[in-house]
C-alpha cells in the first residue's frame, strides 16, 4: 500500500499543473459509466460490417459491470485514496463506490482489447484513449495504481474471453456454420 501512495504523490509532484487540472477531468468523464465505449459499441453495432464487434464490446462491458463493479468492488471494499486523504483537492465529484478495481480502466481495457483484436490498426486509437482514461483516475486521486492495474488485468481477461468465446458462440449457435 505504501507504493500506491508513493506513486500517487509522485504523479502530483511531477505533473500537477493548471493544464492537467483542466484536462484530466475531461478525459475521465469519457469513461464515466463506460460511456465512450458504449457509444463506440453502439456505432459498431449499427454498421453491418462491424456488428459482431459492436455486440462483443457491449457484451464485454456488461460482463465487466457484473464481475468488476458488481462483485469484486463490493467484496474487496477498498476505500478510495480521496476518502482517506481528505486534504487533497479532488477536481471531480468524489465517487461513492469502492476503489478496487478501477471500473473506468476495466471498461476501457475490455473495449480496447476487443476492438484491437478485431482490427489491429484501430488499436492505435483505442489503446491510447484507454490509457489516458486509466491515468486520469490516478491523477484525479480517485484510484490507487493497484486499482488501475487490477482493472487493466481484469479488463484484458474479460476482453479476451468475450472476444474468443463470444465469436465461438456466435459462429456455432447463431450463425450455425
Amino acid at each position: 500500500m505504501a507504493i500506491d501512495w508513493a506513486i500517487l504523490d509522485k504523479i502530483q509532484s511531477m505533473l500537477s499543473s493548471g493544464f492537467m487540472d483542466w484536462l484530466m477531468p475531461r478525459i475521465t468523464v469519457l469513461g464515466d459509466a463506460g460511456i465512450i465505449w458504449i457509444i463506440i459499441g453502439i456505432i459498431l453495432l449499427l454498421c453491418k460490417k462491424h456488428r459482431r464487434t459492436g455486440f462483443l464490446v457491449l457484451a464485454g462491458l456488461f460482463l465487466g459491470l457484473i464481475i468488476g463493479n458488481g462483485i469484486i468492488k463490493n467484496v474487496v471494499a477498498r476505500p478510495r485514496p480521496c476518502w482517506l486523504d481528505t486534504d487533497f483537492n479532488v477536481l471531480i465529484s468524489v465517487p461513492k463506490d469502492f476503489s478496487f478495481p478501477s471500473g473506468h480502466t476495466q471498461a476501457s481495457v475490455i473495449a480496447a482489447t476487443i476492438i484491437t483484436l478485431y482490427r489491429k490498426e484501430w488499436g492505435w486509437i483505442v489503446i491510447p484513449l484507454a490509457t489516458a482514461i486509466s491515468f486520469s483516475r490516478l491523477y484525479l486521486y480517485v484510484h490507487y495504481p493497484t486499482d488501475v492495474l487490477g482493472g487493466a488485468v481484469l479488463g484484458v481477461i474479460i476482453g479476451l474471453v468475450t472476444y474468443y468465446a463470444g465469436n465461438k458462440i456466435i459462429d456455432t449457435v447463431i450463425v450455425k456454420k
